[in-house]
């Protein structure tokens, strides 16, 4: 049964909640569609990993079985006479067609449905899942370096609890329906687990380790002819595409693994291998990822220390007596150190590294601290700016021929993630006033929230090291011809109030950061969407209290190609539009479930925009969704009159001004304006006094207090959008007071 999202909409952006039944460790993104044009997600949880076909063409719907009718002529039937010396003949292997239909699920706007789902049992936890470091990208486009089975094949790894590393080879094409339906599969429960061959797949187990891995990468290494392989026992001569496969665990001090797996075994085999290299560190890794580009270049992140790339193909020694292709040593290439910490006194402890990626295609670091900081590291001068980047910008460039600073590395651009203040001077924070710290109980509000997590981090910048955070970089596949696609950002600090920050295009907010900098004109309030960072907003309605333990990047469905001038040339200069959106979806990971967000249409307006509430959806588009969806409120009149005037209108040289008539003022205009001739009573004497045209509700005020609500009013009423407005604009007035206590004052005195 293929799961159901439920839909919540927000003020900023609408989120489809897929509940699960297991507790989720990792959720990766293959970079490669399926033939049919799905986006393929992998997800690791307690029992295995499952894999998700997500958008393109649907599987048809499964043929009925063909039933025996009875009465049926007999004379057509014939009688085979088995003799007991014959066998019984062998059952022909099930091979697996699927269907499509002719048209996708939903177009580039709509929700993206879930085809198809598989699940693979591994018979114990999947903590970690490695993907291929390549450009998102369809099956036609999908030779990666010169290696064609990716064009039809995933190629993944997991590690797994039980300290066992597994390479994972699968048809990139969902199963049918009648595939999952076989009578075998139900009458073994162990018939569908990994390295059976019943899905096509491939299992390659990598041994060596003796603890769990906290982390795996895997890439791609196509040998040269002739070259021989230690990896095993006996020198064997590589023949075909390796994948690359690097784990890193706590055993010992730290250690870090590299194996070489081929990719051409057939299904249903499993292999046995055994590592080429093993580093013993001297402390252990957080995160490791391969370049995109120079694919022998692995950066590996050591949260307290420094990121460092290491090249296993670079012997540490001149003369290795290593008999294979690569040597028994690897070379470590560089460190990238950290700022410090700050506090209260002088601290000599650097900020942990929550994450570090490649950026520019394997040209630049983008890397996360965990007081909320950002910075990009330019190692080859892959800065977008020109004029900065042969300035000194690149590590290496001729005018810097040595790091900046000893001790700490020096940011090409930095910045800190909106939302980060309680975490980047935690010796100043009031730890009385924290919730909670009285015994009493406080209600959870965005300001109680802020709160909290300056309570957390109060005492020290060592409780810095209990925050969790990641980034994710997402390589969108070329818009016209041949050359380089944008590459998008996705930065997170999980927690109960996560922070999710959004670059939309790395390479214009990284040019607009050197710009501000080096004091160009910015506009950060009213610039257009691919030049700033974006925060999601609202996560928790998603998440339904549980925590944030991680988040990915998932690259829309192709947009319509954009506007054309009359000569042929696209306008604005081949750039998108603020109005499009993001480039990506965002998936959040929570504990038992999964949150694709998606951006509203209006999050793209300014301020101003945005706190007038000018962009209003109307009801009339609204169709039935069977989700709990929370609309913008009716439209309200901009004023209303109230004539409040105690002097009779008289006449004159000016006309007299028709009384304006007032809320709860139900005069008929028909009433008769003479005095009458009968005998006045008293209660008509009271009523034939001349009304006071200012007060005229006054009279009414009884009759309105007796009148029943309308309940079609009430209704209509939106009150959560309505306190949504209200925590976002008290959020912008903060930024805006934040923003001006931070930034600079200039004065200019005349002399006299």
């Amino acid at each position: 049964m293929l799961p159901v999202a439920r839909t919540r909409r927000t003020a900023q952006n609408t989120q489809h909640t897929y509940p699960l039944s297991c507790r989720i460790h990792d959720v990766k993104t293959y970079p490669v569609q399926s033939p049919q044009g799905a986006t393929v997600l992998i997800y690791g949880h307690e029992n295995g990993i499952t894999l998700v076909w997500r958008g393109g063409k649907r599987l048809k719907a499964p043929k009925p079985p063909k039933e025996k009718q009875n009465g049926a002529n007999s004379g057509d039937a014939v009688m085979i006479i088995d003799s007991d010396d014959e066998a019984p003949a062998a059952a022909l292997p099930f091979v697996d067609k699927p269907e499509f239909e002719d048209t996708p699920t939903a177009n580039a706007s709509a929700l993206p449905a879930i085809i198809q789902t598989l699940d693979l049992a591994l018979g114990t936890a999947a903590l970690s899942v490695g993907v291929l470091p390549m450009t998102h990208c369809t099956p036609e486009d999908a030779g990666w370096n010169g290696v064609d089975v990716f064009q039809n094949k995933l190629v993944f790894t997991v590690a797994c609890a039980t300290s066992d590393v597994y390479v994972i080879t699968l048809p990139l094409t969902p199963p049918s329906h009648e595939s999952k339906a076989r009578p075998e599969l139900r009458q073994n429960l162990l018939a569908g687990n990994v390295g059976r061959g019943v899905w096509g797949e491939s299992l390659a187990i990598l041994g060596g380790q003796s603890r769990p891995c906290g982390g795996v990468a895997i890439t791609v290494f196509k040998p040269k002819p002739g070259s021989q392989s230690s990896s095993s026992e006996e020198n064997t001569t590589l023949v075909g595409p390796h994948a690359i496969v690097a784990a890193h665990s706590r055993e010992a001090s730290g250690t870090l693994r590299l194996w070489s797996v081929p990719l051409d075994t057939k299904p249903g085999t499993i292999t046995r291998h055994n590592p080429f290299q093993t580093e013993y560190l001297p402390a252990p890794l957080t995160s490791i990822s391969f370049n995109p580009s120079h694919i022998t270049q692995l950066l590996a992140v050591s949260s307290s220390h420094a990121v460092r790339i290491f090249d296993y193909t670079l012997g540490s020694v001149p003369e290795d007596n290593s008999d294979g292709p690569f040597p028994a040593e690897g070379s470590w290439l560089l460190s990238l150190y950290p700022p410090f910490a700050r506090g209260s006194v002088m601290s000599t402890t650097r900020k942990p590294i929550l994450a570090a990626k490649w950026i520019a295609y394997g040209h630049a670091i983008l890397t996360l601290l965990a007081d909320g900081q950002w910075g990009i590291w330019d190692i080859d001068g892959a800065s977008p700016s020109t004029s900065t980047a042969g300035a000194g910008g690149s590590l290496f460039s001729k005018a810097n021929a040595a790091l900046r600073g000893s001790a700490i590395t020096a940011f090409n651009v930095t910045g800190h993630l909106e939302g980060t203040s309680p975490l980047r001077n935690p010796a100043t924070q009031k730890s009385p006033a924290a919730p909670g710290s009285g015994g009493e109980f406080v209600p959870m509000t965005p300001h109680t929230r802020r709160d909290a997590l300056a309570a957390t981090i109060a005492g020290g910048s060592e409780k810095l090291a209990a925050v969790k955070g990641g980034i994710d970089v997402i390589q969108a596949p070329p818009t016209r011809g041949t050359g380089l696609g944008e590459e998008s950002a996705l930065l997170w600090l999980g927690g109960a109030d996560p922070i999710v920050s959004v670059v939309p295009v790395i390479s214009r907010f990284w040019d607009s950061q050197l710009r501000r900098a080096g004091g160009g004109g910015v506009n950060l309030w009213s610039g257009a969407q691919p030049t700033r960072m974006i925060r999601l907003t609202e996560l928790g309605t998603g998440l339904l209290g549980e925590r944030c333990t991680g988040a990915v990047g998932i690259p829309r469905a192709a947009r319509p190609a954009p506007a054309t001038n009359r000569d042929g040339t696209p306008s604005d200069n081949g750039t998108s539009n603020a109005s499009e959106g993001l480039p990506i979806e965002v998936l959040i990971q929570g504990e038992s479930r999964i949150v694709i967000v998606h951006e509203s249409e209006d999050s793209g307006a300014s301020l101003t925009t945005r706190l007038l509430g000018a962009r209003k959806k109307p009801r009339a588009d609204i169709t039935v969704a069977k989700a709990i969806l929370t609309y913008p409120r009716q439209q309200k009149p901009n004023s209303v009159a109230f004539n409040l005037s105690v002097s009779r209108p008289s006449g004159g040289l000016l006309r007299p001004r028709g009384a304006v008539k007032g809320l709860f003022d139900n005069v008929d205009e028909s009433m008769e304006v003479l005095p009458s001739t009968e005998p006045i009573e008293e209660d008509q004497a009271l009523s034939s006094q001349p009304r006071n045209p200012g007060f005229l509700f006054g009279n009414d005020l009884s009759y309105a207090a007796d009148v029943l609500d309308d309940e079609s009013e009430a209704e209509a009423r939106d009150v959560d959008q309505e306190i949504l407005d209200i925590m976002e604009i008290d959020r912008e007035l903060e930024q805006m007071e934040s923003e001006r206590d931070r930034g600079t004052k200039r004065v200019f005195f005349e002399e006299g």
